[in-house]
């Protein structure tokens, strides 16, 4: 199946140059483009694209309420939000607005690639230097925050066990391999997590599992 991609950024070098590295791919389709939040949202609505890969600042309307208005419009949509060094201080406003993850704008094509399909299929997407950002902030944010640790009673142990794993980013391959289980266990345990806690995906999880105090940075 094609995935189906549009590429929000107000600079028109920036839109081609994804342009040409996407469509390269045999999987992967743009869709269309847009050149501020406004128009990435109105667009949504009509080319109904798989995965957004969107700036953070732009005019008329930023990707960080961009992103806000398609998720809570559209929730087949994944956006990935693309970044540079001096943007990491809005990763978790944007994880929180619902993106299901980050990428450098200066990956390779292979890379960039490789994260359109991770996203679209429904993983979570953090670059490494990002995530360091994340943890960060997180232990900023001090304590954790009680409606969310009252939640985590909705959990089974196990579902426990998998969200602190899924939190520290590992895959489902090697969450299975960790606990001696089937692969497609572990993906059993993830959907029932989404479904009780009311989340997105693996990289709402993972906020959670951090305010909830289930994971601390640098464990």
């Amino acid at each position: 199946m094609t995935i189906r991609v549009m590429i929000v950024d107000d600079q028109m070098m920036v839109r081609e140059g994804f342009s040409v590295l996407l469509n390269a791919m045999p999987d992967i389709e743009v869709v269309g483009e847009a050149v501020d939040g406004r128009e990435a949202v109105e667009k949504v609505a009509t080319l109904r694209p798989d995965v957004v890969l969107m700036d953070i600042r732009m005019p008329v309307l930023n990707g960080l309420e961009a992103t806000r208005e398609i998720v809570a419009a559209d929730a087949d949509a994944k956006v990935l939000v693309l970044t540079t060094f001096d943007l990491d201080e809005y990763v978790y406003q944007a994880l929180r607005a619902g993106a299901s993850g980050f990428l450098l704008k200066d990956a390779s094509a292979r890379q960039l690639a490789d994260g359109v399909r991770v996203v679209a299929a429904g993983e979570a997407l953090l670059a490494p230097t990002v995530t360091k950002r994340l943890i960060q902030e997180f232990s900023r944010l001090g304590a954790p925050k009680p409606p969310t640790q009252e939640r985590v009673g909705e959990l089974t142990e196990r579902e426990t066990e998998v969200l602190v794993l899924v939190a520290q980013g590992r895959s489902n391959s090697e969450i299975a391999a960790h606990l001696v289980v089937a692969e497609s266990t572990v993906k059993t345990h993830v959907s029932r997590i989404l479904v009780k806690l009311g989340l997105r995906d693996r990289t709402q999880a993972a906020v959670f599992a951090y305010e909830a105090g289930l994971v601390t940075p640098g464990g």
